[in-house]
């Protein structure tokens, strides 16, 4: 097929991606009180595409759906690639080697836990569980875009993985404002306002929800939280590298056993590389190391919400009503238990972490380097635990 009867095929589906992205876009710069629920230009496109793809009695045409699945794939991995222009080595930086440590810990722990429990003790297929996982651990809705790919999961099941960060997100909003507010006046160690945007940052799903459920707090909490969400966002690349290779061995693994060297060749053969999480670690590499004007950064950044906002919104087109009933509660019965293990796991973690690390600085400085000092912390408390 010529290059121009192909992309003359792709033009309707682009378009109303392209529409209902920008519609996605707009509601979300015009009512900004849906920030306060998490409700972020991603979230908004895709339930824009469940609507307007599920309306009674007018499925889509079928010549919207070679554009949809062009955005689902090409634009989405441009979309990825481009959301590094929002992170720095910086961000790693102002937040030290704790902030770094916990990020790690929780999205490791978090989707091995979303893994196993979902698959062994719920029975539910591994790549709704896996998809689960990689929002929760991550950075909800883009993490599980981003995975999709890897595993070759089918829409409804990436919509369903969605929705789930959507819900438990939303309860995270307005639950860790309303701890923050019990336990502020305790002394105790979450009651400092930098650790527990730390704690905020390393546990809430969305970047979104991050920002929702810090800002009802503090701009301290706020700055704190997003830049150690930041840090798990940009754990993303690695990740994916690594579910590609852990994959490719495993598929390995079922097949005959055969000699070593057509052992090795296989697994290269079932090895996908996701070069868009390549490409997003070198973006995030040039970001660092070349200053660009601050209006180039806006415009990127602006460019890069409208083509994952096209990619929700064309995820959200093809995904039908009755496979997401079908499935059942099993996905937010995983998700409400990941959420609890975030919100408990993630503070023992942090507490943790923060123990290990004491006894070798003198001042939170060390910890946490910058001008955000945190002077009521008395770490000879912890020293003694």
């Amino acid at each position: 097929m010529p290059i121009s009867e192909e992309w003359r095929g792709r033009t309707p589906g682009l378009g109303m991606a392209l529409l209902l992205g920008c519609l996605a876009m707009l509601i979300s710069s015009q009512f900004l009180w849906l920030g306060q629920f998490g409700l972020s230009i991603l979230t908004i496109a895709i339930l824009l595409g469940f609507l307007f793809g599920n309306i009674p009695g007018r499925a889509p045409s079928p010549i919207f759906f070679s554009g949809f699945n062009f955005a689902k794939q090409k634009i989405l991995r441009l979309g990825i690639i481009l959301f590094g222009f929002r992170l720095t080595f910086t961000d790693i930086a102002s937040v030290g080697m704790a902030g770094i440590l916990i990020d790690l810990l929780i999205v490791t722990s978090t989707f091995c836990l979303t893994w196993i429990i979902g698959v062994r003790f719920l029975g539910m297929d591994r790549v709704t569980a896996m998809l689960i996982g990689s929002g929760c651990s991550i950075c909800g809705a883009a993490a599980i875009l981003a995975t999709q790919p890897i595993l070759q999961a089918q829409n409804d099941r990436v919509t369903i993985a969605i929705s789930t960060i959507v819900i438990f997100g939303t309860i995270g909003i307005f639950l860790y404002p309303a701890i923050f507010l019990a336990i502020r006046d305790l002394n105790l160690f979450f009651s400092n306002e930098t650790v527990f945007g730390i704690y905020i940052g390393s546990t809430i799903h969305e970047v979104a929800q991050v920002v929702a459920a810090s800002g009802a707090i503090s701009e301290d909490v706020t700055g704190s939280a997003v830049i150690t969400k930041m840090i798990r966002v940009m754990m993303l690349g690695p990740f994916l590298l690594i579910l590609s290779s852990l994959l490719a061995i495993e598929h390995q693994q079922l097949i005959a056993k055969e000699d070593r060297a057509q052992s090795f060749r296989g697994w290269m053969n079932q090895l996908h590389i996701p070069w868009f999480a390549v490409w997003f670690i070198v973006v995030i590499c040039y970001n660092s190391f070349v200053s660009l004007p601050n209006t180039w950064i806006h415009g990127v950044v602006v460019l890069d919400n409208l083509l994952l906002a096209m990619a929700m919104a064309a995820l959200g087109m093809t995904t039908q009503f009755q496979v997401i009933v079908k499935a059942g509660l099993l996905p937010l019965q995983l998700a409400a238990i990941t959420f609890i293990w975030l919100l408990v796991g993630g503070a023992l973690i942090n507490w943790g972490i923060t123990v290990l690390l004491s006894a070798n600085i003198t001042s939170f400085n060390d910890f946490f380097p910058g001008d955000r000092f945190i002077s009521n912390l008395d770490f000879k408390f912890f020293w003694r635990v």
